[in-house]
């Protein structure tokens, strides 16, 4: 199977693909589309790159937050997904299965790190969870004082302590659910986990994560 486009990306490959993602040129239970994956045809494999690169690596980021690490992790996944793409059932979301991918590339990437006695790194430049802090917080407002300024990243460096201190199943579920906005059913075919696990796993880590901060 030879693709037409080198799976290799930089940070202005990133930023087109986050722009053109919102407006998929097709549907992603388009059984055709699939087809054109399955036998091959580069560009299919492309538009499917152009049209999630930019939200495997925006994860990714959020997973290892290392811009370096997110490049190669979401090369990784598609070339992951290259080659597993004939065994694609259907079932989910193309996106549902990339994440799947990804998170296990990432997985075995922490597992190397861990081996190797490295420091863990990961973390979140958000708040989440089920305070009354949302997303937003963390982005700059235009007309945001110095102090405020000052406050909001104290704020996010907090959280990212806190976030990099959680177990990996917490970390995985808050990232995906409270993040990347999944539901649970996404999550659970993502994480090959059921439901309830979901459920308890985010409740669990939300918990966890409200004490880590209170701690900090």
């Amino acid at each position: 199977m030879i693709f037409g486009k080198s799976i290799a990306f930089d940070e202005e490959d990133i930023g087109v693909a986050a722009a053109v993602g919102v407006a998929s040129a097709y549907s992603v239970g388009d059984s055709d589309f699939l087809d054109r994956l399955r036998n091959g045809d580069s560009e299919a494999f492309d538009t499917l790159i152009t049209r999630y690169s930019g939200d495997i690596y925006s994860l990714l980021y959020r997973m290892t937050e290392d811009s370096e690490e997110a490049r190669d992790l979401t090369q990784e996944t598609f070339l992951s997904a290259l080659k597993a793409i004939k065994m694609f059932r259907g079932d989910a979301e193309l996106k549902t299965w990339l994440f799947r991918i990804a998170i296990n590339q990432f997985r075995n990437r922490f597992r190397w790190w861990k081996r190797r006695k490295r420091n863990e790194t990961i973390s979140l430049d958000r708040p989440i969870g089920e305070g009354t802090a949302t997303v937003a917080d963390t982005i700059a407002d235009e007309g945001e004082s110095p102090e405020q300024a000052v406050l909001r990243h104290e704020k996010r460096d907090r959280l990212m302590k806190a976030l990099a201190a959680l177990p990996e199943i917490f970390r995985e579920t808050i990232v995906l659910c409270d993040i990347e906005g999944l539901g649970y059913e996404e999550t659970a075919r993502t994480l090959e986990i059921n439901i309830g696990t979901v459920k308890s796993r985010l409740a669990r880590g939300r918990e966890q994560l409200r004490k880590r901060l209170s701690d900090i």
